[in-house]
């Protein structure tokens, strides 16, 4: 457990969680990608009556435990292995969606927003 936590820059990845978490509100926004997304999950495209609270504490602890895996990476030098978790996680993301028989709109939205939110972590780390 030792090797998760010490010698991590831990505000790379607080800086890092917040400004990917604060990204998925613009990005599934109705200005940017939100609208066309939503009606390709078979959303209703104003949005939710009420916050979807279990699926936005996943989000949450999904994206710190992202940010601190590439904080992990980023102490041991190495780039390449988040790079390869990133290309699986979209793989997977995008397995599901073909099972779930999404259009390709969906599945580019959240191949791109997984790729944005690791960019932005990796830069984090690089800033602090």
């Amino acid at each position: 457990m030792e090797e998760l936590v010490t010698g991590v820059n831990w505000l790379a990845v607080i800086v890092g969680f917040v400004v990917s978490f604060g990204l998925g509100w613009v990005w599934f926004s109705p200005k940017l990608f939100g609208k066309k997304w939503a009606e390709g999950n078979g959303l209703d495209p104003n949005g939710p009556d009420k916050m979807p609270m279990t699926a936005m504490v996943s989000q949450v602890v999904g994206t710190f435990l992202l940010a601190w895996v590439v904080g992990v990476t980023a102490k041991n030098d190495a780039l390449l292995t988040i790079l390869l978790i990133t290309v699986t996680i979209v793989v997977l993301n995008g397995a599901s969606s073909f099972f779930l028989n999404k259009n390709a709109y969906v599945r580019h939205t959240d191949a791109g927003f997984t790729v944005a939110m690791v960019v932005i972590m990796i830069i984090c780390q690089g800033i602090f």
